[in-house]
């Protein structure tokens, strides 16, 4: 038995078989879960063929957060597969690289920064309110940062999109909970992702990690944030919401 088994999962934002998204559905479904995955346009593609390299092929769903037509028909796509959710999981964020990242800060134009802000942060709302009628008996949602509560070298306008999505997860735990809906955030270590690739410096980050938690760092493992994820969607955690969990060796415990 797993500590998913019966549990419906909808993975939102699986595009690369190197994604944390992938990695958590992957471990859901070891665990039991019955998983939807998502994403959108030219991407949905790629999902579609890289699904097949889950344990099970599972259903995809194309959702754009960002679109209120997908969003308001999400409930409808869903129950074409599984008649509810337990449990979903937001693995979506975007910056432009080329005007908000490596040092840009300053530069950063708006309607860049509104982007990345609806993207990475935002929408996390969006999606809690689209899948809030099919949980009608409660359930977990869990969303993704990288600790924005400093500021990091190369990281700019999107360490700000973090700290966006860190306020809106307490917000939606408060006003989620009465439902019997949690909402909390794994923290992860650098990992090598597409989205990784794509920040200027991000090689400096990774060295860091490798020197200072003292768990050690392997930027290539996926699978423990991606446990770490599904213990926030198990029973395990009943009474825990507005949490951010920590998976980074240790690092952010440590000071110089």
């Amino acid at each position: 038995m797993g500590i998913l088994d019966g549990k419906r999962i909808l993975v939102a934002g699986v595009t690369m078989d190197s994604s944390i998204g992938f990695a958590t559905a992957k471990v859901a479904q070891e665990q039991g879960a019955t998983v939807l995955i998502s994403n959108f346009g030219r991407a949905l593609g790629i999902t579609r063929r890289i699904a097949k390299r889950l344990p099970s092929e599972p259903p995809v769903i194309e959702l754009d957060v960002t679109d209120p037509a997908h969003l308001e028909g999400l409930a409808d796509a869903v129950r074409e597969h599984v008649d509810g959710l337990d449990g979903v999981v937001h693995s979506i964020a975007y910056g432009n690289p080329e005007t908000l990242l490596g040092g840009k800060f300053m530069q950063g134009p708006w309607e860049d920064v509104a982007q990345a802000l609806h993207v990475s942060s935002y929408s996390l709302k969006s999606l809690a309110v689209a899948a809030r009628p099919l949980m009608g008996e409660g359930g977990s949602i869990v969303g993704l940062t990288f600790d924005g509560s400093i500021a990091w070298p190369a990281y700019d306008w999107m360490g700000v999109a973090k700290a966006a999505l860190e306020s809106t997860s307490r917000y939606l735990a408060r006003d989620l909970g009465p439902d019997g809906i949690r909402c909390n955030l794994v923290s992860a270590g650098p990992l090598k992702t597409l989205a990784a690739k794509a920040i200027p410096g991000f090689e400096d980050l990774e060295s860091a990690w490798k020197d200072r938690a003292p768990l050690g760092w392997d930027e290539a493992d996926h699978a423990p944030t991606a446990k770490a994820v599904c213990a926030l969607l198990s029973d395990f955690f009943p009474a825990t919401t507005g949490e951010i969990v920590h998976v980074d060796g240790g690092f952010h415990a440590m000071g110089l």
